[in-house]
């Protein structure tokens, strides 16, 4: 059975306050590079906007008179000026528009992503806090006080539950933070950063909706 671990909740003070066990089924399992590197090429893959485009001979401007007769000149023939060898021609090969997503399956990514955690849970770089503020008005310096203590000055990934605006507005523009919600959790932002940072809310969020999914 995969081992699960348990790992302490800190409020908004650092102070521990409980602690949340991380079952083994999501923490604990044994880690497929291959598996992993194929969905976080295929993620990569889709952010790729595949917009470029260079223009064949067909495409670019200039006349389609033939430069010179064909004998006579001691020249190599020619046919067109928008041939790729002219200056303003058409580019021989270039990249055309193309869509870069790959299918990926549904289960592969769900395991590339617990996977994931799993490395940062063994290496106890999995870390829960109850919130980032306490208050109704956002603190950029109150809530990078408290991920500093949790994390140190490592680059870290937070997780927060959807409505969770007052953490999402303290640290969206924090270099040493990178915000996610719960439900966009991914296994290339997770071991894209150092740590994983989840609230109390998330945590619970995450747990519950796999635990189903794992019935």
């Amino acid at each position: 059975m995969a081992e699960s671990f348990k790992v302490d909740v800190l409020d908004h003070n650092g102070e521990v306050t409980g602690e949340v066990v991380l079952p083994g089924e999501l923490f604990g399992l044994e880690v497929n590079v291959p598996l992993i590197h194929q969905v976080v090429n295929a993620q990569l893959a889709a952010g790729r906007q595949g917009t470029h485009a260079t223009k064949n001979r067909g495409a670019v401007s200039g006349s389609g008179k033939k430069p010179f007769k064909q004998k006579g000149t001691g020249r190599a023939r020619q046919g067109s000026i928008r041939a790729p060898q002219y200056r303003g021609g058409g580019v021989v090969h270039g990249p055309q528009p193309r869509d870069y997503s790959q299918k990926t399956p549904k289960k592969m990514v769900v395991a590339a992503l617990r996977q994931s955690l799993s490395d940062r849970a063994r290496h106890d770089r999995i870390h829960v806090v109850t919130a980032f503020l306490e208050g109704e008005k956002p603190s950029t310096k109150r809530a990078l006080s408290l991920l500093r203590k949790v994390v140190d000055d490592r680059d870290a990934l937070v997780v927060v539950s959807r409505g969770d605006d007052l953490s999402v507005l303290s640290l969206r523009n924090a270099v040493e933070a990178h915000v996610l919600y719960v439900d966009q959790l991914n296994a290339y932002d997770v071991l894209a950063n150092d740590d994983v940072v989840f609230t109390q809310s998330a945590i619970t969020s995450y747990l519950e909706k796999n635990t189903k999914e794992e019935k």
